[in-house]
């Protein structure tokens, strides 16, 4: 799916605490997750530019997802990282999106447990 003529902005372990889950302990308190994002868009305007303007405000697009995030209280992390992907998408120059949610001590043995979409801009959107 790697569009060659998209670049990517990478921002990596994201941490955030939020209420997710389906088992009663998990609605009560906050846990721990981690966000993984690419955005895709093509970034050769702001490369000649050196303008904030000409690329995506990746600052503001990481405050509205942790309040996103923060705000939340999904039952499923599929759920989460969808809501984060619309987030991303409504960035003037986020052409698609990879997001990746992991929530650590989800299960026993395991570190993480995580799921990972991506999704892109529609034609009306």
């Amino acid at each position: 799916m790697a569009d060659p003529a998209l670049d990517q902005i990478h921002i990596r372990e994201l941490r955030a605490r939020c209420i997710v889950g389906i088992n009663p302990e998990e609605r009560e308190k906050q846990q721990e997750v981690t966000v993984h994002l690419t955005l895709y868009a093509d970034l050769r305007r702001a490369g000649r530019s050196d303008l904030i303007e000409d690329t995506v405000d990746y600052r503001a697009l990481k405050k509205e997802v942790l309040a996103t995030i923060e705000g939340s209280s999904y039952y499923l992390v599929e759920r989460l990282a969808d809501r984060v992907a619309e987030v991303a998408l409504g960035y003037r120059g986020v052409e698609r999106v990879r997001v990746a949610v992991e929530k650590p001590g989800a299960l026993r043995f395991a570190r993480t447990v995580g799921v990972e979409i991506v999704r892109e801009r529609t034609a009306d959107g």
